[in-house]
């Protein structure tokens, strides 16, 4: 069964991760994982101008240094962006020290490409990390989790069932994770647009973290 809202106990167990934000206003906030990628990106952009939407992207540094030019444009959309490895690592199969080393790399790449914007937000790939590797990183990051998991990266699951199941569990101060990559192109194409629409419709606004 495909768990589309985080469990409560997840955050009791992990208070010092952000799974949320707490408030009273109709406001989500939207992030998109794994890119830049060509064509994905670039398609995810024009739908939250459309919808004057403002999102946080958390990009894997490797991509970056691909396609800093789309990187560029995350960045002149007014979104923010995050830091998610520079080679998408699992922190539960990795050792401290190279996991570690991977995310300065990456934090590396991002500073090349941003100037006023503060890098101090960290997702960690597939919500895996060890204590130990978080206990570093909150030095200098707010880690930040989900509490919406839209399940686009499935290939298992229909683009209908995406779509609503997303919406069910979505709730004021929501941050919900969609993906900005070839393996969520398919679901991401019918969900992002009329997850927009709908929770526009019903009064909500999009801010990054």
């Amino acid at each position: 069964m495909f768990l589309h809202k985080t469990p409560f106990w997840f955050k009791y167990l992990f208070p010092s991760y952000t799974w949320e934000v707490k408030e009273k206003s109709n406001s989500l906030y939207l992030t998109f994982d794994d890119g830049p990628i060509p064509g994905v990106t670039e398609f995810v952009l024009e739908q939250l101008k459309l919808y004057q939407a403002k999102a946080t992207f958390f990009c894997v540094g490797e991509n970056v240094k691909k396609h800093p030019e789309i990187f560029q444009k995350i960045i002149e959309g007014g979104h923010r962006v995050g830091n998610h490895t520079y080679n998408h690592l699992n922190g539960w199969k990795t050792a401290d020290s190279q996991y570690l080393d991977n995310v300065e790399k990456c934090a590396e790449v991002l500073s090349k490409y941003t100037e006023n914007q503060p890098l101090d937000l960290f997702r960690p790939p597939y919500g895996k990390i060890r204590n130990s590797q978080a206990g570093v990183l909150k030095t200098g990051y707010e880690i930040i989790m989900w509490g919406v998991l839209t399940g686009d990266f499935h290939s298992g699951l229909s683009r209908e069932v995406c779509l609503s199941k997303s919406v069910s569990a979505t709730k004021k101060g929501s941050i919900i994770i969609f993906h900005d990559s070839i393996k969520a192109e398919r679901n991401l194409r019918f969900v992002l647009p009329k997850f927009l629409e709908h929770f526009t419709n019903a009064g909500f606004q999009f801010h990054p973290l």
